[in-house]
């Protein structure tokens, strides 16, 4: 057992005389940055400490609270010799922070036995207080003037029992200029989601940091923690009880990187990547090993593999960014597995998170603000800031209330969560890409009627999602044949019925890898989809449709970019850009047509197609040249409608009739008769 003038001496020696190995006096150095650079505390790496003295290394981790005070009065020393002024002055907030320790124990490890010990964990921030000021060193003034000062532990102020010069017991006053403060925060710390085990819910502590490592960690960001366990006592009718909740007093917080590559690779796995898309065929091997359990769907799945890598976010010298992030939106039939593909798209990319929308709100998907017992706001990240520079999976899209969808706007386009609630201001990442599954409004999908028809879904959304497909449950006898074989043969072998030509956790690696590459576009590509962006628009020009807007251009260059990272390729090329331009034009022949006209007409994402346009501004001018002082009659007006030709029945007529009343463009005069509104 070392005593505390042991301590002292052997930190001094080390904070003095350690060395790496070409010579560097590692620490001194760090001391004279910490007065230039105007900081209150050294970081310590512990592999230092523990390659120079074991023993002094084991005892920090027991008795950490001995050690970083003897820590802490050594660094000052040490300080002293360099500049004596500024050490005098940041004494009361000097602080020795160790850096991460080797053995890192998963957050529902910690028990009993590492009570006011010294451990590592690693999670994910999910809430995140304000940052307060906390008194350390507080300075009392008695009736007659005479200062005292109490050193600060903990939450509850301490007062002096008397006053060192006139034996004052009470009337004592806090002085807040003379007082030492610092910063305050509170951070909750959840499991991540790959570490937590089957079934089980994920296990959180609060995290307390003070000082210098306040405001280094934001909600959704992932981070290793080391700090001192400790065990509060429990408030109940304002009496503690014998129960005693754990939190974690941080002395060091590192945020893990920014980047979406949490897998860890070797240099073994990153050759067999090399050579997997080294191979002529590596494109079709991955799209086949795209959710191997579900039978069909090609197109949908090289739509998600291309939504898996994404495309590079590119941000402008004026901070305008530029999305890289693709959104999928997924319309079927009951039964074609839409759940199942989501959920696999949660498991297989490196951050991704499956909520329902049936028990999806705003606060959840985004994020919220919440008063915790003591009375401090906290924001708490929802699913689509946790799953930051990640992909978001939301089923049942379209059975969530329109208050609770519409957040996610932002979200889509901006790739942020703005939060303005309870004196919180704040701007969070949500680098997400998302993939949604809706069911349409009838059950099935109906072929007869346009996409805004079938699903309940408003406008503005649908047209930030880069592709839509239907994926639609069609009576064939030969495909029936085959579904059912493929089920029927994985239920008896309890495996794939065919074996992906990529395993999940090499194709996980996989993707986490090509995250990594950063794609140029080059003129042949950029022709091609010049080209075709040009031909589309001309051809909006002679049928009078929306065939293609900049959108859409978008949506292309990101496919492109985001195939050229699957073949981790440093160039897009013509190839990568016809491949974009393919999957562009398989939704714009099922979700893109005009049901009415039969063309291709993007009027049907954006609230109405041109052939409706054209109907409802047909009866609008006829019922203006109609109408009298008594409006016109429904039967003489429906007579006028059909004879223009524009109509094909009755019921196509009534139906616009009825189209026109309901957004309130016409009234009736009264039963049976219609007249245009008027704006005075």
């Amino acid at each position: 057992m070392f005593t505390r003038d042991k301590l002292v001496e052997e930190f001094e020696y080390f904070l003095k005389g350690f060395r790496t190995a070409d010579g560097t006096e590692k620490y001194r150095i760090r001391v004279s940055q910490a007065i230039l650079e105007n900081k209150t505390s050294i970081h310590v790496d512990y592999e230092d400490l523990l390659s120079y003295n074991a023993d002094l290394a084991t005892h920090l981790i027991s008795y950490p609270d001995r050690a970083l005070e003897a820590f802490k009065e050594a660094a000052y020393e040490t300080m002293r010799i360099e500049n004596p002024e500024y050490a005098d002055r940041v004494k009361p907030v000097l602080t020795v922070r160790i850096k991460t320790l080797p053995d890192k124990i998963p957050l529902r490890g910690i028990s009993a036995k590492q009570v006011d010990q010294m451990v590592s964990v690693g999670g994910m921030v999910v809430r995140a207080s304000e940052v307060k000021p906390l008194v350390v060193k507080a300075a009392f003034r008695c009736p007659k003037g005479h200062i005292n000062f109490v050193e600060q532990r903990g939450m509850v102020l301490q007062k002096p029992k008397k006053c060192e010069e006139c034996e004052e017991t009470k009337q004592f006053e806090l002085d807040k200029r003379l007082s030492v403060f610092t910063d305050y925060q509170i951070l909750r710390l959840q499991e991540l989601p790959e570490e937590l085990p089957p079934g089980q819910l994920p296990q959180s502590i609060d995290v307390i940091a003070a000082g210098d490592i306040t405001n280094m960690a934001r909600p959704g960001d992932r981070v290793i923690v080391t700090g001192i366990v400790r065990a509060e006592p429990e408030k109940a009718g304002g009496k503690h009880q014998a129960i005693f909740r754990t939190s974690l007093e941080a002395s060091f917080i590192e945020v893990l990187g920014k980047g979406p590559d949490r897998v860890e690779l070797s240099p073994e796995d990153i050759e067999e990547i090399k050579s997997i898309a080294s191979q002529p065929d590596a494109y079709e091997k991955l799209i086949q090993s795209i959710a191997p359990s579900i039978y069909g769907y090609e197109t949908e799945k090289e739509a998600i593999l291309l939504l898996l890598a994404g495309a590079p976010q590119k941000v402008l010298p004026d901070g305008t960014t530029m999305r890289g992030d693709i959104n999928i939106l997924l319309v079927g039939d009951p039964g074609t597995a839409k759940s199942e593909l989501l959920k696999y798209v949660a498991r297989v990319a490196p951050r991704g998170r499956y909520t329902s929308g049936r028990g999806s709100t705003a606060a959840g998907l985004t994020a919220a603000v919440v008063k915790e017992k003591s009375g401090i706001m906290m924001l708490e990240a929802g699913a689509v800031v946790l799953a930051d520079q990640g992909i978001a999976a939301i089923d049942e899209f379209d059975k969530m209330r329109p208050e609770d969808r519409s957040v996610l706007h932002e979200v889509m386009e901006q790739q942020t969560v703005s939060v303005a609630k309870g004196g919180i201001v704040a701007t969070l990442n949500a680098r997400t890409s998302i993939i949604a599954a809706a069911n349409p409004i009838y059950g099935k999908y109906d072929i007869y009627k346009n996409i805004y028809e079938n699903i309940n879904l408003p406008v503005p959304l649908l047209t930030r999602f880069d592709l839509i497909y239907i994926m639609r449950d069609v009576p064939d006898r030969s495909k029936d044949e085959s579904l059912a074989r493929h089920i029927l043969e994985t239920r008896r072998k309890g495996h794939y019925a065919k074996e992906p030509p990529i395993p999940f956790e090499k194709l996980r690696k996989y993707l986490a890898y090509c995250k990594r590459i950063d794609p140029k576009l080059t003129p042949e590509a950029e022709e091609k989809l010049l080209q075709f962006y040009v031909e589309m628009r001309a051809e909006s020009a002679r049928e009078g449709t929306i065939t293609i807007t900049p959108r859409q251009l978008e949506s292309l260059v990101r496919l492109a970019m985001a195939r050229a990272r699957v073949l981790l390729r440093e160039y897009v090329t013509e190839e990568d850009a016809l491949r974009a331009i393919s999957l562009m034009k398989r939704m714009l022949s099922t979700v893109g047509i005009d049901v009415r006209s039969k063309k291709i007409d993007l009027g049907v994402l954006h609230g109405r197609p041109m052939s409706e346009k054209g109907l409802i501004d047909t009866a609008l001018e006829l019922i203006e040249r109609l109408q009298g002082d008594e409006g016109v009659e429904e039967s003489v007006l429906i007579e006028e409608m059909m004879k223009t030709g524009k109509y094909k029945t009755r019921d196509e007529a009534y139906k616009v009739l009825n189209t026109l009343r309901r957004n309130g463009q016409i009234y009736e005069v009264k039963p049976g008769r219609y007249s245009k509104l008027r704006f005075v």
